[in-house]
């Protein structure tokens, strides 16, 4: 029951946590992003839950949502937060930047590939 319960969190937090990495992004990047990545895990979370509805009883389901959704919000702010005390606007920018281009160039070559 506990691995089962542990298992159900984790595909909460994952997919959760890929959804909610969509807003960090710019629009061109978010967009390929919104269209490849996050539909999956908008399923995953939906799986995870019916998962969990099929396992658990509802109460223990919305528990565990509650907690999957309330970590994942807590380590985005936490991490914004180290992330601003770290870098300049400037580098956080040009990473960002970095990131983007390399991401949309990933999707591109797997798409064709």
């Amino acid at each position: 029951m506990i691995l089962k319960f542990t298992s159900f969190l984790i595909g909460i937090i994952w997919s959760y946590s890929i959804i909610k990495t969509q807003s960090v992004f710019s629009k061109k990047a978010g967009l390929i992003f919104k269209i490849f990545i996050t539909k999956v895990s908008w399923f995953t979370l939906i799986a995870a839950i019916y998962f969990g509805y099929k396992n658990f009883q509802i109460k223990f389901v919305l528990i565990g949502l509650i907690i999957g959704l309330i970590i994942v919000n807590l380590g985005f702010y936490f991490l914004k937060k180290k992330i601003n005390q770290k870098f300049n606007e400037n580098q956080i920018a040009k990473f960002k930047s970095y990131f983007e281009y390399a991401l949309i160039f990933l999707i591109v070559y797997f798409i064709l590939f």
